[in-house]
């Protein structure tokens, strides 16, 4: 009778654990923006002003992404 119980709080516990954990391949924030990326690089001095400002209106006139 207790290695019954004991089983089955186990497979509770497992099947608890299992439906709480979040999926691997869904990320909340999924990291920087575009935007703060680009920030970064200009930060650095990998790219310059100009390049920073065309980039910049390049990501803003396009809007945000979407997966089709």
């Amino acid at each position: 009778m207790i290695l019954f119980w004991a089983l089955i709080i186990t497979a509770a516990v497992l099947l608890f654990r299992a439906l709480n954990r979040a999926p691997e391949h869904t990320h909340m924030h999924g990291g920087p923006s575009p935007e703060q990326l680009l920030a970064e690089r200009f930060a650095r001095g990998d790219i310059d002003e100009e390049e920073y400002q065309r980039r910049l209106a390049a990501l803003r006139s396009s809007g945000p992404l979407t997966k089709h």
